[in-house]
């Protein structure tokens, strides 16, 4: 544990979509996510549901009356002009492979570059959110144990 900071794992990352039905089915055909758990939340009040792949969790909300996604935050790099959370990240150890597998499946392609010697890619959810792809074989030849050197 770091000094004065609790150990933390990465859990999940919340979306708001306009279709909870159609974001279901997206995220399960185009990156195998599967429904966890769904409900209704009334103090917000929202249909929720966790959907998840492996330890990985995406919580999407379906709120009534929500604002649609602005142009600007359908586009990678006019998107960090506005402050706060700006995508999800999925590491992948083949970025091309999985561009193409998904171009395949109908996804909605941003770009796909090298960007400083590393290999990314973004694409669009059904609903325009933006979901970056970095090539980042390293993470499948990690022992175990290599999580717990970076522990202080």
């Amino acid at each position: 544990m770091t000094q004065n900071c609790p150990e933390f794992k990465p859990h999940h990352v919340g979306v708001s979509v306009p279709d909870m039905d159609a974001a279901i089915d997206w995220y399960g055909r185009m990156l195998g996510f599967a429904v966890e758990m769904r409900t209704f939340i009334e103090i917000i009040p929202a249909e929720v549901a966790f959907i998840r792949r492996g330890d990985f969790r995406i919580e999407l909300f379906q709120v009534a009356g929500a604002a649609p996604l602005p142009a600007e935050r359908r586009e990678p790099n006019l998107d960090v002009r506005t402050h706060g959370n700006k995508h999800l990240c999925l590491a992948v150890q083949d970025v091309s492979a999985a561009v193409q597998g998904l171009r395949e499946k109908g996804a909605d392609i941003v770009f796909e570059k090298v960007v400083q010697g590393t290999p990314m890619a973004f694409i669009r959810d059904n609903a325009g959110n933006l979901i970056e792809l970095i090539q980042f074989p390293e993470l499948w030849n990690q022992p175990a144990s290599a999580s717990k050197e970076n522990r202080t």
